[in-house]
């Protein structure tokens, strides 16, 4: 199986990843993948970004040498704002793609279910809400799998296979298993389901391998996932809502002296 569209890449922007934009994008073209989400933190991870960089993510060119680029976000729940997200309504509707996670030190370090099923749904049920990134993550952030998955099936929010959570250095190792249950749930439910690299480094854009397994021991098939290619990627988020910056920045080609086309 094949995949050739990652929707969920972190620049330096995070704070916490070590790759520029333009290193993403050149990864991405070397090992042929037509579209990435560009999907940095928001302000309240520790050291995420200002949301002027998401309001200005406007400046960035929709398309780099032939590889579409979604300017997105992944956000993070919280407490404190009027929407339960750490960016506002009227700068997530400008994105071209907004994910939403659970992340640590962001007032939702008390393992406490039922408080973040709760927060969870209402983030779900959120218009501009595209994607719910690694929901799998038991061991920090526990969730009743029912509630969330019929909640995505019922708003058509996508439920991501995170392949970085299969992974021996990632923070969430150990939540492999439950990871494969969100994704299996998701399939008898009809919710959208897409495979993410989260990639903080720019070799590993478009790393699906371990996540892939875990799809088709489940039996979920490529025709299943969003993140077939660009094309199923912008049909799926086309039905969704208007994405009023998808073409702003036109087309940039490097191989013309960096000209726009």
């Amino acid at each position: 199986m094949r995949l050739l569209a990652d929707l969920h890449t972190h620049t330096t922007a995070s704070g916490h990843a070590y790759s520029s934009l333009q290193e993403l994008v050149a990864a991405a073209s070397a090992k042929g993948l037509e579209l990435i989400a560009v999907t940095d933190h928001g302000p309240t991870v520790p050291q995420g970004s200002h949301p002027w960089y998401f309001w200005n993510l406007k400046a960035v060119p929709s398309v780099i040498d032939g590889v579409r680029i979604l300017k997105g976000c992944e956000a993070s729940l919280s407490l404190e704002s009027e929407n339960g997200i750490d960016l506002p309504d009227d700068l997530l509707c400008l994105l071209d793609f907004v994910s939403v996670g659970f992340h640590p030190l962001t007032g939702f370090d008390d393992l406490d279910r039922a408080k973040n099923t709760a927060a969870l749904l209402r983030v779900i049920a959120n218009p501009s809400v595209d994607q719910i990134t690694h929901p799998g993550n038991e061991h920090e952030f526990p969730l009743d799998l029912d509630e969330v998955v019929a909640a995505a099936a019922e708003h058509r929010v996508i439920l991501e296979l995170n392949d970085h959570s299969f992974s021996l250095t990632s923070a969430r190792a150990g939540s492999a298993e439950r990871e494969r249950e969100f994704a299996a749930a998701a399939v008898l439910a009809g919710a959208p389901i897409a495979i993410g690299s989260d990639a903080h480094f720019a070799f590993h854009v478009g790393r699906f391998d371990s996540a892939l397994r875990a799809a088709k021991e489940i039996g979920l098939t490529r025709d299943e996932l969003i993140n077939r290619d660009a094309a199923s990627v912008l049909e799926f988020l086309g039905s969704k809502r208007k994405r009023p910056r998808l073409d702003m920045g036109g087309a940039w080609v490097s191989d013309r002296g960096g000209r726009r086309v």
